[in-house]
């Protein structure tokens, strides 16, 4: 019989997302027969999902549990922590809750989406403390790179959990009123019996910086450009980055303009829920590009490389931002593992044009929203948790937050991966069980496993092309082969591909001839031993015969 994992009067902790991997964050608490859902973010696809944009923790085990789920809550509102909502809150059935910067820009998915009417989402103000089943529930405000960054505090039966989200230390973070020390060490105090935590920085040895150090920076570097157009790139839900910039464009005495619709939103957002107040009035395009060129500072999205991002666009000189020789872009953004190849040649194309990059390897124009170990270690002796869970993070950075805390003086550690239920009391804890969970993807209008034939499919035709063989009514045969790396070749590929094909059906005799499995097999057979031949490749071939559809 398969265990329902219904909690009884215990804590448990399991990631769905998150977990052995940075981005994609779904969190699970449970306690007394009821769930408690922490986020419910996404991640980009990479080429390991060609055609893929989006892909999503598979919510099966919550799903066939939602009777028992009390309630989503979303610590803040970057896309790996929030971007999932509109594909699933509504089948899931249950409030969201979020502060108000976070609730806007989730509105905003959900009307998109045309299911706003279908989700309830509740706006919580900072430390207003709301009941969720066996769940009591505190924001404690935290910086990071995105206004509203919060860690949750939860009270639960068997003792607090103090859930991180994505979190930093600031002492001038330029947006929002972080909870201060003397705060957090009372939260310590209180007790807290387990702390689970954003691991990605661990390797880090310095601390992440501050907001008001870039500003500085920022301010220098404009500075040194004067007679130069000036673009920086940053993350656009950088709502304290966008703050700062504003500032240092009217320092130095410049326009601001700004391009990426992303921007344009966040600005929006960011106004509505009361930050921003003094950013300063843009100029269009057009204005911006009959200014004198020192008296311009250009805001674009696109530091990861994206293709269809404003800075591409402006690289390839697609877009009616025009940059030249001797103008400058600065990258006021962390370049994500994963993405070095598409930011390389975004900067290769500046490059190879005379402009000017500047990267944080070269001046302190970004810092980090995630700790590095003297910050993780500050939060260690502040809030002094009986547990420790690593989160957000590959397995190497998760294991080495927990070597951190131990030898920091945490009694105890738990590393943990996506599936694995933990049990954090009562009793020793640890692993108790391992459910399924996995990888969902938008394939264009649809959300399918990531795993399943099509994708696998289309894998192995990225890999190794694919042919298609024809057997004419009257016994002709046609080939014709799409990806596969022949070029001045490829015609005689096909003419020996087809003789092939022509030659094994001829050896068929009696029943065999008249079998039409055996007669797609023996062609595919056939045409795929050419190709191997004439380039090395094992496409997959696909067979048509007479009265079946092509």
């Amino acid at each position: 019989m398969t265990p329902d994992f219904t909690p009884e009067d215990e804590l448990l902790f399991l990631a769905l997302g998150g977990s052995g991997e940075i981005g994609m964050n779904v969190n699970l608490y449970g306690c007394q027969g009821r769930w408690l859902m922490v986020d419910l973010g996404m991640t980009f696809s990479g080429n390991e999902y060609p055609g893929v944009d989006l892909v999503f923790a598979d919510l099966e085990f919550i799903e066939e549990r939602a009777s028992a789920l009390d309630g989503i809550v979303l610590t803040h509102a970057h896309e790996d922590h929030i971007g999932a909502v509109p594909y699933f809150a509504a089948d899931l059935g249950v409030p969201l809750y979020a502060t108000p910067f976070t609730a806007d820009l989730v509105t905003r998915k959900l009307e998109e989406a045309g299911i706003a009417d279908q989700v309830e989402l509740v706006i919580v103000d900072d430390l207003e403390q709301f009941q969720l089943g066996p769940f009591g529930i505190t924001y404690v405000p935290l910086a990071h790179s995105i206004a509203e960054g919060h860690a949750l505090l939860i009270d639960t039966p068997h003792g607090r959990v103090f859930h991180t989200g994505d979190w930093k230390l600031d002492e001038e973070p330029i947006i929002g009123v972080p909870t201060t020390e003397e705060e957090l060490c009372e939260i310590g105090d209180e007790g807290v019996l387990a702390l689970v935590c954003d691991s990605t920085n661990v390797f880090n040895l310095a601390e992440s910086g501050s907001e008001g150090a870039v500003y500085r920076a920022l301010h220098e570097e404009v500075a040194k450009w004067s007679g130069r157009r000036v673009l920086v790139t940053t993350f656009a839900s950088n709502v304290a980055r966008l703050h700062t910039l504003g500032a240092v464009a009217e320092a130095s005495g410049r326009k601001l303009c700004v391009a990426g619709r992303s921007l344009d939103r966040i600005i929006e957002v960011a106004r509505d829920s009361g930050y921003l107040t003094e950013f300063p009035e843009t100029v269009d395009f057009d204005t911006a590009m009959g200014l004198p060129r020192g008296e311009v500072l250009i805001i674009a999205t696109g530091g990861q490389g994206e293709p269809r991002a404003a800075l591409a666009r402006i690289a390839e000189e697609q877009h009616p931002i025009e940059l030249t020789a001797g103008d400058v872009v600065l990258f006021s953004s962390r370049q994500i593992p994963g993405n070095e190849i598409a930011v390389g040649r975004i900067q290769n194309l500046l490059a190879q044009r005379g402009i000017m990059v500047v990267t944080d390897r070269q001046s302190m124009i970004h810092v980090s929203g995630h700790p590095g170990r003297p910050e993780l270690e500050a939060l260690y002796g502040w809030l002094r948790p009986q547990i420790l869970v690593p989160v957000h993070g590959e397995m190497r950075h998760m294991a080495e937050q927990a070597r951190l805390g131990l030898e920091t003086g945490i009694p105890r550690a738990v590393v943990q991966k996506n599936g694995d239920i933990v049990r954090l009391a009562p009793g020793k804890p640890g692993k108790l069980a391992e459910v399924r969970n996995g990888r969902l993807i938008l394939d264009g209008d649809i959300i399918a496993p990531a795993d399943g034939d099509a994708m696998v499919m289309r894998r192995r035709i990225a890999r190794e092309g694919v042919v298609i063989v024809v057997v004419g009514p009257k016994g002709g045969i046609f080939v014709e082969g799409v990806g596969l790396p022949l070029d001045e070749d490829y015609a005689a590929f096909v003419a020996e591909a087809e003789a092939d094909v022509a030659q094994a059906l001829g050896k068929l005799r009696g029943p065999a001839a008249r079998d039409k499995d055996t007669l797609v097999e023996a062609a595919r057979l056939a045409a795929r031993r050419a190709a191997g031949r004439w380039c090395g490749k094992r496409p997959q071939v696909r067979v048509i015969v007479p009265g079946e559809a092509a």
